[in-house]
């Protein structure tokens, strides 16, 4: 199955700061900051979310330090309610929030979604070239993780390059065939996420670098001190959302199936109470680093998540 559009950092800007082009698009995102505004048209496709044990594994490719795999490890970690932080607002507080889509579907009962950290698999070798397709390369490396009850995800390092990278994307999630298991064919969803760092951290990694066109408000600290790994963080979760509630293009999206705004992409540039294009909203800060977050997760490590789109209240619910 194709990889579906998520491109969620891509769309955020494009709605925040290509005004003059997407005038009608901006004005849909100014909507959701006003509640008494027209609700999102939101839809449930009556297809299959993502259900049970799930097992989150990294696939890193290219170079990546391991203070920078553990920001990602500790953040999937994090989304588990058994092993939430003492200190709030949480990631798995976050989390959390994605119950109430499967209390909206259709399911006769409602079923219980867990993620647990799984498998990591190094190629620093860069064994499929430093330019990469999605549709081909990106699928192939997602099926070198288990395919049975797991989210695959393809972290590709800030000297890979892949097609659509930047200019219409900055990750992606689908699914596709998995072997045969237990003699029977099936589907295992996957993501893959880039390191924006030095090819166009303006587009991928904001808040937390200037913004190539638009208001050019000061950059935000990055919670972890690393303004690549720190726009991964956000592109990922934004993407574990849609995956979960969108797995197979027939869940919860709004829009064309082609170019979905999922559970967080359906919220582009929001943060925090406030928010506004341009603003990502009223943020913690880091009493000691200056860094800006709304998330607490495991091992002191802090992190700035997305809005997600409440289905109860057809709005943007953030965490601060």
């Amino acid at each position: 199955m194709a990889a579906f559009a998520s491109s969620y950092l891509f769309l955020q800007l494009v709605l925040l700061i290509s005004l003059f082009y997407f005038g009608s698009a901006a004005r849909s995102l100014a909507e959701t900051f006003d509640q008494t505004q027209q609700p999102i048209l939101f839809q449930y496709h009556n297809g299959p979310l993502l259900t049970g044990k799930i097992s989150i594994n990294l696939i890193w490719y290219g170079k990546f330090k391991p203070s920078q795999r553990s920001i990602v490890s500790d953040f999937i970690t994090s989304l588990s309610t058994s092993s939430q932080s003492t200190n709030q607002p949480s990631v798995a507080t976050w989390w959390k929030s994605i119950e109430k889509y499967y209390h909206h579907s259709n399911a006769k009962k409602t079923s219980s979604l867990y993620l647990s950290l799984g498998n990591q698999i190094l190629d620093e070798s860069y064994s499929m070239g430093k330019s990469l397709s999605v549709g081909k390369h990106i699928k192939q490396l997602a099926a070198k993780g288990d395919q049975s009850n797991a989210i695959n995800v393809v972290l590709t390092s800030s000297d890979v390059l892949i097609d659509g990278f930047c200019s219409s994307r900055c990750g992606t999630h689908g699914s596709s065939k998995s072997s045969f298991i237990s003699g029977k064919s099936s589907k295992f969803a996957y993501i893959w996420v880039g390191n924006s760092e030095t090819q166009c951290p303006g587009q991928c990694a904001w808040p937390f670098h200037q913004p190539i066109y638009g208001p050019q408000s000061p950059p935000l600290v990055a919670p972890n001190n690393d303004v690549g790994l720190d726009g991964m963080i956000i592109n990922l979760a934004s993407l574990l959302a849609g995956t979960v509630t969108n797995p197979f293009g027939n869940g919860f999206y709004q829009g064309p199936k082609e170019a979905p705004l999922e559970a967080a992409s359906a919220c582009p540039g929001v943060y925090g109470k406030g928010a506004y294009p341009g603003y990502a909203g009223d943020l913690l800060d880091d009493a000691t680093t200056g860094a800006s977050y709304n998330a607490n997760g495991l091992n002191g490590k802090k992190y700035l998540l997305p809005a997600l789109f409440d289905p109860s209240t057809s709005a943007c619910s953030t965490l601060v």
